[in-house]
């Protein structure tokens, strides 16, 4: 092939790709889902406040324009656009039949997530406490909850580890108060200043409350208090109040 004659198949390819680029962009790809429910929900805003003017019937399909916190703007078959909510979009599939997934990432995600992780800073019985939990959610209000600890005093230093249950109040909003109940466990090594001093394993039980607060993406800011009572084998009982604040990230 001739150098002239490659020039012009380069310049003829370069034409029909600037042709074919207008209609490219203008054929933009939006994901597609299909309806598994008796019916997808169309309201005229993102929220729940905004009346429905329109579904979209089992095995049906909608394309997905985009998002926002926890309510999807989508297109039908037939070109009407409405807002479906969060709830109603776990319900459709992709054309292979598999669940739609997507990210957990904003307000939405702190509503409605499986799992979350934190790091706290605070206080045990008066003691130094640094610990850290983790959490599996059952549904949007009720949740399993470890957590571990290490809490460091003048006369004793010790670990210790709760197991229980914390119910969200409000989990929708920004703000919103904890509730908590569970058992655990408190390992106490008293200092060896101190006389027929000996390391001691108790079993505990709590309760307790506290708040949470969304800050940005995955992230917010969580505070506790939680009644410790500790089951002794000495003559009678002891409490623990246990006071901390920190970070915490949900996914």
């Amino acid at each position: 092939m001739s150098r002239r004659v490659r020039q012009r198949a380069l310049a003829g390819a370069l034409l029909l790709a600037a042709l074919l680029a207008p209609a490219a962009v203008s054929a933009r790809e939006y994901l597609q889902l299909f309806v598994t429910a008796p019916y997808l929900e169309l309201h005229t805003g993102p929220g729940r406040g905004y009346p429905v003017f329109n579904v979209v019937p089992r095995d049906g399909s909608v394309d997905v324009l985009f998002r926002r916190t926890d309510w999807f703007k989508v297109r039908t078959e037939r070109g009407v656009e409405g807002w479906a909510s969060i709830a109603d979009m776990r319900k459709t599939v992709l054309a292979d039949g598999s669940p739609f997934h997507f990210d957990l990432g904003d307000r939405g995600g702190f509503t409605l997530h499986r799992y979350e992780a934190g790091l706290f800073a605070g206080a045990y019985a008066g003691a130094s406490l640094v610990s850290g939990y983790y959490s599996l959610s059952f549904n949007t209000q009720l949740a399993l909850e470890g957590a571990l600890g290490a809490f460091y005093g003048r006369y004793s230093n010790g670990e210790t580890a709760d197991l229980g249950l914390t119910h969200v109040v409000t989990p929708e909003a920004r703000f919103s108060p904890l509730l908590m109940l569970g058992l655990g466990e408190v390992h106490t090594e008293p200092k060896a200043t101190l006389v027929q001093a000996a390391n001691r394993t108790e079993p505990t039980a709590y309760v307790g409350g506290g708040v949470r607060y969304y800050l940005t993406r995955r992230f917010f800011v969580r505070a506790e208090y939680k009644a410790h009572y500790v089951f002794t084998k000495r003559n009678r009982n002891e409490e623990a109040d246990e006071w901390k604040a920190g970070f915490a990230f949900f996914f």
